[in-house]
């Protein structure tokens, strides 16, 4: 595998990682915000909002190659260990699955902010 053909993947993989995260990140949102407990659950469904935000465009950045993917993904891990590290604190299935997405994302969007 050359060099470009790797970079390509793990360009795929991040943006694949980050349309996940999003998914779980809206879902999580919805299932606070209909959830009897919707003001216990404020600062979740603020970091999942921040979160879901964050990695629409860093996939989007990435899509088109620009040249500050790099800088964004740098950013977008930080988003997703926010709300991996907030989800983890409710004892919820949508959080859970939120909190493993967004481990998964940061991971990838780190090394992605490392590659350049």
């Amino acid at each position: 595998m050359t060099t470009t053909q790797s970079r390509n993947s793990q360009l795929e993989a991040c943006i694949e990682a980050c349309l996940q995260c999003l998914q779980d990140c809206e879902n999580c949102t919805t299932a606070c915000l209909n959830s009897d407990m919707v003001q216990m659950m404020a600062t979740c469904i603020k970091t999942c909002i921040d979160c879901a935000d964050l990695c629409t465009l860093c996939a989007r950045f990435m899509s088109r190659n620009s040249e500050l993917h790099a800088q964004l993904c740098g950013v977008c891990a930080d988003a997703c260990d926010r709300c991996a590290a907030e989800c983890e604190k409710h004892d919820h299935d949508h959080c859970r699955r939120c909190a493993e997405s967004c481990r998964r994302c940061a991971e990838s969007c780190r090394q992605m902010s490392m590659a350049h």
